[in-house]
C-alpha cells in the first residue's frame, strides 16, 4: 500500500504576494498551499527546500473535504456505507485538497483566489468547489476557503488550514477542551478538559500566539477547532479548522444539494513583545 500523503508533488509556478516587510509564496500546483511566509527576512514555516517534500509534511495547505484522519476511510451517510481511499496507514488523512492541483482564478501583487473542482470519484464521490482566496497585508495574511456543493448532499465538509511552522520554543495555547485519542490515533467522544498530548485535536477560543526569531504571530480564526501538533523536532503545527478529525463519523450534519460552507483565519505579524 502507498501512503499517497507522504508521496512529493509534482512542483509547478509558485506565485510571490507582497506588501510591505511581509511575503507570501503560493503553489497553486502543489496542493493550493501556501509554501513559505517570510516576514521581514524570516521564514515562518518548514518550506519546499527544507528536506521534508511529502505532499504531507510542508508549507501551510488547505485541508479539505475533511480534516485529520477518516478511521479506515469508512463512515455512513444517507443510509449507505462510504469508503474512502487510505492514504496514510489504514487512514484517510486530510482531505484531497492538499494533493491536487489549483486553478488561479483571480491574482493581483496583494491577493490570490484559486479553484478545485472536487469531482466525484473515488477519493471524493460527492462533488462540489472549492474556492480559497490568499491576502497579504503589511502586517497579516488572510486565509478563506468556501466549498459549494454540487448537485448532491454531502456529509458536512471540515475545512482548514494545516501550517508547519518552524520549531516553536515559546507559544501561547488556551483550550478549554479536547478530543481524546483512541488505540488507533483517531478523536473520539466525550471531549475531555486539558491539558492533553501534543497530538489532539482542541478547543480554543482564544487567540493562539507564536514568537519566532524576534517576532511575534498572533493566529485568529473563525472556528474554535485547533489541532496542536509538536512531536516532531523540527516543527511545530496549530492548525485551524471547522470541525474534529473523522467528523463524518462523530456527528450527523448534511450540506445539502447546493448549499456551501465557510472559514477563514487571519495571522498578524509583528516584532516580538
Amino acid at each position: 500500500m502507498i501512503d499517497v500523503a507522504m508521496t512529493a508533488l509534482p512542483v509547478g509556478e509558485r506565485i510571490v504576494l507582497r506588501a510591505g516587510a511581509l511575503e507570501v509564496t503560493v503553489a497553486p500546483a502543489e496542493g493550493g498551499r501556501v509554501a513559505q511566509l517570510r516576514h521581514a527576512g524570516v521564514d515562518w514555516l518548514v518550506g519546499p527546500d527544507d528536506g521534508f517534500d511529502a505532499a504531507i509534511a510542508w508549507g501551510a495547505y488547505p485541508m479539505v473535504p475533511w480534516a485529520g484522519r477518516i478511521r479506515n476511510g469508512r463512515f455512513a451517510f444517507d443510509g449507505k456505507a462510504w469508503q474512502l481511499p487510505p492514504s496514510l496507514g489504514p487512514h484517510a488523512i486530510h482531505g484531497v485538497g492538499f494533493l491536487r492541483a489549483w486553478e488561479v482564478t483571480s491574482r493581483s501583487e496583494r491577493a490570490l483566489t484559486l479553484a478545485l473542482e472536487l469531482g466525484e470519484d473515488a477519493q471524493w464521490p460527492f462533488g462540489g468547489r472549492v474556492e480559497q482566496r490568499v491576502e497579504v497585508m503589511p502586517d497579516r495574511l488572510r486565509l478563506e476557503m468556501r466549498l459549494v456543493a454540487g448537485a448532491r448532499a454531502m456529509p458536512m465538509p471540515v475545512l482548514g488550514w494545516h501550517p508547519w511552522f518552524r520549531k516553536l520554543v515559546r507559544f501561547t495555547f488556551e483550550p478549554n477542551a479536547y478530543y481524546p485519542r483512541d488505540a488507533e490515533g483517531i478523536a473520539t467522544l466525550p471531549l475531555a478538559m486539558p491539558p492533553g498530548p501534543k497530538d489532539d485535536c482542541y478547543l480554543c477560543d482564544a487567540a493562539v500566539v507564536l514568537w519566532h526569531e524576534g517576532q511575534q504571530m498572533v493566529l485568529r480564526a473563525e472556528g474554535d477547532h485547533w489541532v496542536y501538533y509538536d512531536e516532531t523536532p523540527h516543527a511545530t503545527c496549530f492548525e485551524p479548522q471547522s470541525g474534529p478529525p473523522d467528523a463524518f463519523n462523530l456527528r450527523d450534519d448534511v450540506l445539502p444539494a447546493g448549499g456551501e460552507v465557510s472559514t477563514w483565519t487571519e495571522w498578524t505579524l509583528a516584532t516580538a513583545r
